[in-house]
């Protein structure tokens, strides 16, 4: 599925959004990558529109809410949408062969149980944060939280832009996930996402999530290792989502290698 010049055929969901926008600038100025599919939901202002519209220019590629329409000439779609579009978009890619990275967020443990049947018969790489330095944080995390194991306390607090829909964010939670993973425990079990009233002494074993939902935030993450006498920080803050872009493409330029199977940042980025 390359093109005659070799460069990477990919697509776009949710191509008239902010995220959208940024991947598809990121594709257009990359040197081994082509836009050839820009996918949004029937209802889009922009349906019908160049997919580069937004910047002035013309990429001869129109914004299509036609799933199978608008992948017939793509080898990868990158999306960042909603459980929903995602799950949709998920199923084409499968009946088609095209592989799937995804940025989205939220999805339940059914959703996810989904995605994993997918990758038996094609490549999908899925992170809920694509950014290359989330991924280092994420072993940082890793090498902390078995060092500081005993005697520390654990909190994470994010903050994201007030158009977020859920909450803690996905990275959020990736984090505690891989705190919990380190220290030999299930984060459905100790994580703790609400605090009001009188709680009693906090649980040594907890992990506790704080979030802050306001203005224009890109993504703030912090965990915090609260010991006796010190504390310490390891936190991630992202002014642009054009960390998430960059990223997105490295994980697209690795599913080109891939045939199938579910992978995530840490595979791309070989930080197993």
């Amino acid at each position: 599925m390359a093109t005659e010049s070799g460069r990477l055929k990919i697509a776009v969901a949710g191509a008239s959004g902010r995220m959208g926008q940024m991947l598809i600038e990121a594709v257009n100025a990359s040197a081994d990558c082509q836009l050839t599919g820009a996918l949004d939901v029937a209802l889009s202002p922009a349906i019908g529109a160049d997919a580069c519209a937004f910047a002035g220019r013309s990429s001869g590629t129109l914004i299509e809410s036609d799933i199978r329409h608008g992948l017939q000439h793509s080898r990868i779609l990158i999306d960042f949408t909603r459980p929903e579009g995602t799950l949709a978009h998920l199923a084409v890619c499968r009946e088609l062969g095209i592989q799937l990275v995804i940025g989205t967020t939220g999805f339940s443990d059914a959703q996810k149980a989904e995605i994993a049947d997918a990758a038996r018969d094609i490549a999908i790489v899925m992170a809920p944060n694509m950014s290359v330095g989330v991924n280092v944080t994420l072993k940082l995390l890793d090498l902390a939280a078995k060092a500081l194991s005993t005697g520390y306390d654990i909190e994470i607090i994010e903050a994201h832009h007030r158009h977020k829909v859920d909450a803690p964010s996905g990275t959020a939670l990736k984090m505690g996930e891989v705190i919990a993973s380190a220290l030999g425990r299930d984060l459905k079990d100790c994580a703790v996402f609400a605090r009001q009233g009188v709680t009693g002494e906090r649980d040594p074993s907890s992990i506790g999530f704080a979030t802050v939902r306001g203005g224009d935030v890109v993504g703030d993450h912090s965990v915090l290792f609260l010991g006796d006498g010190e504390r310490i920080e390891i936190s991630h803050k992202s002014s642009s989502r054009v960390t998430y872009a960059q990223g997105s493409l490295r994980a697209a330029r690795f599913l080109a290698g891939q045939q199938r199977g579910l992978f995530d940042m840490f595979d791309v980025l070989q930080l197993k």
